[in-house]
């Protein structure tokens, strides 16, 4: 223990090499960096306080009782700790609701990575007819009625115009403050050597090493944000998805989603896209190389059929080696935080009999 921990001294660039496939551009952990330039965009506090309030804000949503909070709580790492998520009518939809903690740092979002800005995702989930089944005039409608949100947005924007691509610009503003960096691990990283207990540290050598979680889930995120398939697509079963191939159709994105960041990932259960796992259920599923799908009869010729990532492998880890990766990834969550929702303006009564969005609720 005692070589293990001169090992892991504070000096990054000394720590043994990773165990890494050929071609896998690693990046070594670390701290988060500084926020984006983009996240500095002026005046950010204006924003940034406007997007708070909108992102608790339930009229948003056309059954004015659902908000960005509903599925990315704070008292819930940012998620919302449902298998899947609910949308407008509790209608059960068919992913897990990733945290937003860091997203700053991300280029991709949803797990299929649909959007490729905040902006654009608080859009897809305002205007989805599954989610908050909004529309644009409605949203201005129901803001314009109330005063304090008018001045809100003149603060904001220096007008009192409310646009669905300010309430989106505005809500991206905030979610780019919702950052972590304050874990056991950051403090080991910082040179607080007995941040980490024994058990931690080897399970970060054995995330680095034999365990070869550095494919995938590396640099200060612990994520490549890129898209894998690791054999959970359920092709031709009941909770098919194929993931990043519903948005390029491109028959080699068949199964794939994105490598989810590992940081507080302790507080976000359940895992995976379709939230069918517990943490010991997923190192159990890596430990195993995951499941291998063979392709029925009828399959065989299905150009979607899915293609495991060859990074996927049987690893041999032990019961305590297991352990010990569980370990090294509670020392990755956050100190919890009591985050109050701001106190919202009051709009007009006469919202509540407005037209409501342009789409409406699925059929069940």
């Amino acid at each position: 223990m005692e070589q293990l921990r001169k090992d892991y001294s504070p000096s990054t660039d000394r720590w043994p090499a990773p165990l890494v496939d050929s071609g896998v551009e690693w990046k070594e952990l670390g701290l988060l960096p500084s926020l984006p330039v983009s996240a500095l965009d002026a005046p950010l506090e204006p924003k940034r306080i406007l997007g708070q309030m909108l992102f608790f804000e339930p009229k948003l949503s056309t059954s004015g009782e659902m908000s960005c909070a509903s599925c990315h709580d704070p008292d819930l790492g940012w998620a919302d700790g449902r298998t899947v998520a609910f949308g407008t009518g509790r209608l059960e939809l068919k992913r897990n609701s990733p945290s937003i903690l860091n997203v700053a740092h991300q280029s991709s979002f949803f797990w299929d990575g649909r959007a490729t800005t905040l902006e654009d995702q608080a859009i897809q989930v305002l205007m989805n007819p599954e989610e908050m089944n909004s529309s644009p005039e409605l949203i201005r409608q129901r803001l314009s009625a109330s005063s304090d949100y008018q001045r809100a947005f003149r603060d904001a924007f220096g007008d009192e115009v409310i646009t669905l691509p300010r309430v989106a610009k505005a809500i991206a503003s905030f979610e780019r403050t919702v950052l972590g960096g304050r874990s056991r691990f950051d403090a080991f990283l910082s040179g607080k050597s007995v941040a980490l207990s024994d058990s931690a540290l080897v399970g970060l050598d054995l995330f680095r090493r034999e365990a070869r979680c550095m494919n995938c889930h590396y640099g200060p995120l612990l994520s490549d944000g890129k898209f894998h398939d690791v054999g959970l697509s359920y092709f031709g079963r009941k909770y098919q998805d194929l993931g990043r191939h519903e948005v390029t159709g491109n028959h080699a994105d068949s199964g794939k989603f994105r490598t989810p960041s590992l940081r507080n990932v302790t507080a976000t259960r359940p895992y995976m896209h379709n939230g069918l796992f517990e943490l010991e259920n997923v190192i159990n599923l890596y430990n195993a190389g995951m499941p291998t799908l063979v392709p029925k009869a009828e399959q065989e010729n299905d150009p979607r059929f899915p293609v495991k990532s060859p990074h996927l492998k049987p690893l041999g880890l032990n019961p305590q080696d297991i352990t010990d990766l569980l370990e090294f990834l509670k020392a990755l969550e956050e100190p919890r935080t009591r985050v109050r929702p701001p106190q919202w303006p009051k709009l007009n009564d006469k919202t509540e009999t407005l037209s409501l969005g342009s789409g409406t609720p699925p059929d069940r």
